[in-house]
């Protein structure tokens, strides 16, 4: 559920977070999920279904991105710029960025661009997950985009641990030293809450976590997209 609280803004829930008031209704579960599946989808991957025009750095102006959606989706034809707005200021993983009236995925695409994110505020080590029949030869070459145009990296292990849950049900995860590769020249750059881009890791820069993880990420636990 998307909601609107007037005095503390968005938020996704039946209440406010903070005060309980139920307040404006944006979008019910099923919009909810269905709606973030084509922002994403028009976002990262497939601008050109939606007859949209992305720009060098990943934007796009809400009032078009609004009408395309409008065009392709007649059941949203109540669908307005500050609906997109609460669901990307929702996000529980910050995969959106607002800036006037542009909007933008912030990582996860298969789509060139030139995104410029910041890249301070980097933690000394990040995290990467493997399958346990890729890890040795990943230890050998390093570590090079697959299915995205860049390399996505995880904050914390169980980040990492739950992206990699996705692909296999024991990954294996590298501890990587962003710290000595930021030094070194390498550009690692901040997007969303948990995930940080790179072009590519060289193997000095790898090693293998030695990390146990906790019972409620055990196998069978709901894997976890970046």
């Amino acid at each position: 559920m998307l909601k609107e609280c007037v005095q503390h803004g968005y938020f996704r829930g039946e209440g406010c977070p903070i005060c309980g008031d139920e307040s404006h209704f944006f979008m019910d579960d099923r919009e909810l999920d269905h709606m973030a599946r084509i922002l994403a989808g028009i976002l990262r991957h497939f601008p050109d279904r939606y007859g949209i025009s992305v720009d060098p750095q990943g934007w796009v102006p809400l009032p078009r991105l609004v009408q395309a959606i409008r065009a392709q989706h007649r059941q949203y034809g109540w669908l307005k710029p500050h609906h997109l707005i609460a669901l990307a200021e929702t996000d529980p993983k910050g995969r959106y960025e607002i800036r006037e009236d542009r909007i933008r995925a912030t990582y996860g695409h298969t789509v060139d661009l030139q995104l410029d994110l910041p890249t301070d505020g980097v933690p000394p080590v990040l995290f990467y997950p493997v399958t346990p029949e890729e890890v040795d030869l990943v230890l050998e070459v390093g570590l090079r985009p697959t299915d995205r145009k860049r390399v996505h990296l995880s904050r914390t292990a169980q980040d990492a641990f739950n992206a990699g849950k996705v692909r296999t049900a024991q990954p294996v995860i590298l501890a990587i030293d962003s710290s000595r590769a930021q030094t070194d020249g390498l550009v690692i750059q901040r997007a969303g809450k948990t995930v940080f881009l790179v072009d590519q890791v060289p193997s000095s820069y790898l090693t293998r976590h030695a990390w146990d993880p906790p019972a409620e990420a055990a196998p069978g636990a709901a894997p976890g997209e970046p």
